[in-house]
């Protein structure tokens, strides 16, 4: 019989069926995988079969033999992924909101095809999830790589920054001249990316959306700076004090709450807090946050807490529900 044309490919070929058209519940005969071999223009017989299930095997490709009945059939056994953790990580791919519909799934595709066939039809279920508003700029990935870049080589960036003006059209802001800042740390918070960065201009910390960042490029010799303003920042800070990573002035508030928003009040700021009992209906509690509109409204949204200090913080409530009123 002669020899196909892919023998040297045999290898590959024979991880690329047993990977893609087997798992624990679903295997392959022998002559069924011969056949499939053959499919890509590869002689193959029984023996060399097994010598190559050997060599699959001690590279890390682990083939399991099963028996049913009067048939053997053989799949792959470890992956590098389970279904479990596919699953998870294509949910926090169509939940990033940073992340555009087309390069969402071009990702999943990609996740997906790390496991066999039968697999990836459960995980193409788990695409189909309540709609959510995606970025519309599919550079954003590369965004985030040429970000990091500049942070490891500790050097500053350029970008110009936009907004979406009433015809949906994106409208640069700073009259259009190129932002120059240090770069210090991405921050990932309600499905989008955000920038933590030094502006020498401001002298302090800023942030800014990563998919409103147009035209990154890395400042090639010019290093970083801000760092001890940046190291003076109390990390788990960006999570707990920050609505919607809108800045605010920091300020410590002390909250009013009913006995029920205490699970509230835990999953927002930690379990680091001191809730301070008031009455056998309420407690008290002081927590660090960024006051800012985002905030505020938050506070009016869940009801069932109370801002009582500082006083210039209940008096920017006050004139907040003020201008809801009227």
């Amino acid at each position: 019989m002669a020899r196909g044309n892919n023998q040297k490919l045999k290898l590959l070929y024979l991880a690329r069926i047993m990977q893609a058209e087997t798992d624990d519940t679903h295997g392959l005969t022998m002559p069924q995988i011969i056949d499939k071999l053959s499919a890509y223009d590869i002689d193959a017989h029984r023996k060399t079969i097994y010598e190559d299930f050997k060599a699959l095997d001690d590279f890390g490709i682990e083939i399991i033999k099963t028996t049913e009945g009067n048939k053997t059939y053989y799949h792959a056994g470890n992956r590098d992924f389970e279904v479990a953790e596919l699953k998870f990580l294509i949910d926090v791919v169509q939940n990033s909101k940073f992340i555009t519909e087309k390069k969402s799934k071009k990702l999943i595709e990609k996740l997906t095809a790390l496991v066999s066939t039968y697999d990836a039809k459960l995980l193409k279920r788990q695409v189909y999830v309540a709609d959510r508003v995606k970025s519309m700029n599919e550079s954003i990935l590369y965004t985030v790589d040429q970000i990091h870049e500049a942070m490891n080589q500790n050097y500053q960036i350029a970008f110009h920054y936009f907004e979406w003006d009433m015809s949906g059209k994106p409208k640069l802001k700073h009259n259009g001249k190129m932002y120059e800042v240090s770069p210090w740390a991405l921050i990932y918070d309600d499905g989008n990316y955000y920038l933590e960065a030094y502006d020498e201009e401001f002298e302090d910390l800023k942030t800014y959306r990563v998919d409103k960042m147009q035209d990154v490029s890395v400042k090639d010799g010019k290093c970083r700076r801000g760092r001890d303003i940046f190291k003076k920042k109390d990390k788990s800070v960006y999570t707990k004090n920050r609505f919607g990573m809108y800045a605010g002035k920091d300020e410590i508030v002390t909250l009013l709450c009913e006995n029920n928003m205490a699970n509230v009040i835990i999953d927002r700021f930690g379990r680091d807090i001191h809730m301070q009992k008031v009455d056998d209906e309420h407690f008290q509690v002081r927590v660090d946050v960024a006051v800012s509109g985002n905030f505020l409204g938050w506070i009016i949204g869940i009801g069932g807490v109370k801002i009582i200090g500082p006083q210039s913080v209940v008096e920017q409530m006050d004139m907040l529900i003020e201008s809801y009123i009227k």
